[in-house]
């Protein structure tokens, strides 16, 4: 058989700079012109059927019920993004839109997503593709980022409000230097990568423009899933190219999982 071969999508300096700061910025098409515009209905239409108690922020993991959404998770345009940084064999983590609304969008605390998945995954090994829905800037709270603090990825935290945030709890003021803060400036179609240990949180929105955008989050499958803890049976991942490698269970893309989701929206109140 021909070996398949395929074009990665970023260059060895924005691999080095990935690795070095622990974040970067894809200011290119992530997909192309058609793609887009049929993600961004998708997710408008998404928006419109969401009950008036749900916040916009907290559409976690809606490709455990939409499965719609693989058609732009194994996109061949996002996972050869991916793929230049952790390798062939992929496997999904996860996903989630995050949507701040016009207004009264609610502030995303500083925090390492490495903190809410410590007991999930070994070793700590997963990226997230941030894909802008709209353009996201300093004036409608984009996601800030600081550089090079993805050497631990497991800081103190305290409690915040969380009528005002996110969610609750926020990386100990001892332990960031906001001084240090990038914002991850984006128009439509453009994304920025992060390390799942790397301090990042965003302001809220009190613009007259929503910000939204959609996190697509990948791991090598010589990461193991499952670890300590009740994740086996909260959460599940998918193999999106690739073999396993680390013997993990893979959930069916063309299945939806209506009662997990419900479970987790009632039993797991963190979003990152």
């Amino acid at each position: 058989m021909p070996t398949l071969t395929r074009t990665l999508r970023l260059s060895p300096d924005q691999v080095e700079t990935f690795d070095r700061e622990g974040y970067l910025i894809f200011d290119e098409p992530v997909l192309s012109p058609e793609k887009f515009d049929a993600l961004k209905a998708h997710f408008e239409n998404k928006l419109l059927a969401l009950p008036p108690e749900i916040r916009p922020e907290a559409m976690d993991v809606p490709h455990f019920t939409d499965t719609k959404l693989f058609e732009w998770l194994f996109a061949d345009e996002v996972l050869d993004i991916v793929e230049s940084l952790i390798g062939p064999d992929i496997a999904l983590w996860s996903s989630h839109f995050i949507c701040k609304p016009q207004g009264n969008g609610k502030r995303v605390p500083w925090h390492e997503d490495s903190a809410y998945w410590r007991s999930a995954v070994s070793p700590m090994q997963i990226v997230t593709l941030w894909l802008a829905i709209d353009p996201s800037t300093p004036e409608n709270g984009c996601m800030y980022v600081i550089p090079r603090t993805h050497d631990n990825g497991f800081s103190d935290y305290h409690p915040v409000d969380p009528a005002t945030h996110v969610f609750d709890t926020e990386i100990t003021k001892q332990q960031r230097d906001e001084s240090r803060a990038v914002p991850c400036i984006l128009q439509p179609n453009q994304a920025s990568l992060h390390d799942a240990r790397l301090m990042h949180g965003s302001p809220p929105n009190r613009s007259t423009l929503r910000r939204c955008g959609y996190t697509m989050r990948y791991m090598p499958t010589s990461v193991k899933f499952g670890g300590e803890g009740n994740w086996g049976n909260v959460h599940q991942i998918y193999l999106a190219r690739g073999r396993d490698i680390a013997g993990n269970t893979y959930a069916d893309p063309e299945k939806s999982y209506e009662s997990l989701a419900r479970y987790r929206e009632t039993k797991l109140k963190h979003s990152h």
